[in-house]
């Protein structure tokens, strides 16, 4: 049976975003008796880490997503490789390119001390994600809690399933229609990318010889190229560059990601090819002209997002490590 979940109301900047009640899909509960200090200890090491590295809030929010959407949000992709599985950390799409691991992990640690085998990794994960929008400038929305951990992870199920820069937008609706989500959560949860960084790697096909054509990439405008191609030189050294995901604002959760759609300015392919299908174009259109409908949309999409494939009741096991199966 589902718990109703009364919305909430934060105050990020200068707006007051209010989520409408929606109805839990898993049992649901604020551990209040046995754990009533695990808001406050996400809270506070999400933001000390922040301090130390303000990269780290699109980090923890890429690691939920990432966990997610492999087996489910069971914590898998903080298994470290065992005897018998071959983890997800060193997946094609997470080798040396996820970070964030430590943070859980120090969470985690916090966490034992207060509320020793009471709260698992994936709901720290799915906590700390939430933290990492709101200190950005992000909605804020109600977490379920409930997660139990997974026993086991998957390499070869992180290559396969998780969706690629590369890939065109079908093939990455076809992911989130398979994980239970929809073409509009496509669109909200590519808004991730208002935050964070890629590696030129992910992006450097169009900025030389797109598809072999010897020129950039068409859909992407000539405005962008100067400063992208200095960050990015033709070169194999340059591939682990950086460059920011939302160049103007690339630590602030906004809506500019979608202006830059717009504008023919996004950086990564299958961002900009959200502009270049009409079922994904409109909605871009919309947020890139109105922040509070993007923030609530996303808001709505994550809680969505954080229920697929949730372990609870017996099955499953609350980690007492992070990185380890008990």
């Amino acid at each position: 049976m589902g718990h109703i979940i009364f919305s909430s109301c934060t105050i990020p900047f200068f707006f007051i975003l209010c989520l409408f009640p929606f109805v839990s899909s898993f049992p649901y509960s604020q551990f209040d008796g046995s754990c009533p200090y695990l808001p406050m200890i996400v809270r506070n090491g999400v933001w000390d880490a922040f301090r130390k590295d303000n990269r780290i809030a699109a980090s923890l929010l890429r690691l939920h997503f990432h966990d997610c959407f492999i087996i489910g949000c069971d914590a898998s992709i903080l298994l470290d490789d065992t005897n018998d599985f071959k983890g997800e950390k060193n997946a094609l799409p997470n080798r040396n390119s996820a970070r964030g691991y430590e943070v859980i992990d120090s969470i985690k640690a916090d966490v034992e001390k207060a509320c020793p085998l009471t709260i698992s990794c994936a709901d720290i994960l799915a906590l700390a994600a939430r933290e990492a929008v709101v200190l950005s400038g992000g909605p804020y929305w109600q977490v379920q809690l409930g997660r139990r951990d997974g026993l086991t992870a998957s390499e070869s199920a992180a290559n396969a399933q998780l969706p690629s820069p590369f890939e065109p937008l079908d093939k990455i609706v076809a992911k989130f229609l398979a994980k239970g989500l929809d073409i509009k959560d496509v669109v909200v949860l590519s808004g991730a990318h208002t935050i964070g960084f890629a590696q030129c790697i992910a992006f450097k096909n169009r900025l030389f010889n797109y598809k072999g054509s010897g020129q950039p990439d068409p859909a992407l405008d000539s405005s962008a190229l100067p400063d992208l191609k200095t960050i990015c030189p033709n070169q194999d050294s340059s591939n682990s560059n950086l460059a920011p995901l939302d160049s103007p604002s690339a630590y602030r959760f906004d809506n500019v990601y979608y202006t830059n759609l717009v504008r023919r300015t996004g950086l990564l392919e299958s961002d900009q090819a959200l502009m270049g299908d009409p079922r994904t174009a409109a909605l871009v259109k919309a947020y890139s002209m109105n922040p509070y409908l993007f923030y609530n949309d996303f808001a709505t999409s994550m809680v969505k997002m954080s229920n697929i494939g949730i372990l609870t009741g017996k099955d499953g096991q609350i980690r007492k490590s992070c990185r380890f199966v008990n």
